[in-house]
């Protein structure tokens, strides 16, 4: 019970974060904002990190994979603000979390892990639904749909990655070299130039630093009391509070189609989770 608890609190002040960062997008180039975002967010974390598992931890074996990992991360962040910059935030998001679909398809090439039917019932079932909120050839249809669903296949590639390396690096310092990468690399690919903050918007993104290294401290903690499996379907609480943000300050609210769409998706992704659970509980018995 805690590690839910934790996991929708951490689900529920993440979408604050989304929220200023799609406000920001409207002032500033999305690159330099992810590259602000984890700038604040490595700094914040680096003390925590130094007192929990001291300094010598930020050289993981297998060093190289943890930044795959970040980059991933990081991309992942880039896509997605991109497409909050002219999407509903609760649209958005319902696309990312098109992920756990993502790596259901891909874990069988690059983990070796067997998908049975069922599961891959769902994921045509959950890509149904991605395609019912996306609508292509209809009048709502956008092209930064499709950085939304790129979004939730950098997030699938961080989550195989993780797999791979899981118990080489503590949780914080993992999240630390997602910082790294996006702090050195963001400014390389920044489209169209860099604009001088106010003082304003620097508190504004150290703000979202501190937002999202809560976020990672309380995922962290959720996992110390709950297993991932059992916690999985409870992050779709996020959508929930970013559809709050998006109705009460920029009065966007998913129209009746969208819903049905974030509806199949959303069970697509618990029918997933439930059935690792199920098949991890009987590999072990």
């Amino acid at each position: 019970m805690k590690g839910i608890l934790l996991m929708v609190l951490a689900m529920l002040i993440i979408p604050l974060n989304d929220g200023m960062a799609k406000a920001l997008t409207a002032r500033y180039p999305v690159a330099e904002i992810v590259w602000a975002r984890y700038l604040f967010h490595f700094l914040l974390l680096l003390p925590l990190i130094a007192w929990k598992n001291g300094l010598a931890s930020m050289r993981p074996r297998r060093i190289w994979l943890h930044m795959l990992r970040g980059a991933f991360t990081v991309f992942a962040t880039f896509f997605f603000f991109l497409a909050l910059s002219s999407l509903p935030m609760a649209d958005t998001l319902a696309l990312m979390f098109c992920y756990p679909l993502f790596i259901t398809a891909l874990s069988p090439i690059f983990l070796g892990e067997k998908v049975g039917l069922r599961r891959w019932g769902a994921v045509v079932a959950g890509m149904a639904g991605v395609i019912v909120i996306i609508r292509p050839g209809g009048d709502v249809f956008q092209w930064s749909s499709l950085l939304g669903v790129a979004a939730g296949l950098s997030m699938a590639c961080y989550w195989i990655v993780t797999r791979r390396i899981s118990a080489s690096a503590p949780p914080l310092v993992a999240a630390a070299y997602a910082a790294i990468f996006g702090v050195l690399v963001m400014p390389v690919i920044l489209p169209g130039g860099w604009v001088v903050p106010t003082l304003g918007d620097v508190g504004l993104v150290a703000v979202m630093g501190a937002i999202a290294a809560a976020f990672h401290i309380l995922l962290v903690k959720a996992l110390e009391f709950g297993q991932a499996s059992v916690l999985a379907p409870f992050a779709y609480a996020e959508i929930i509070m970013a559809t709050t943000v998006g109705y009460f300050v920029f009065g966007d609210f998913p129209d009746p189609f969208t819903w049905v769409g974030i509806a199949i998706v959303i069970g697509a992704g618990v029918y997933i989770s439930v059935r690792e659970r199920k098949q991890k509980k009987g590999a072990s018995a």
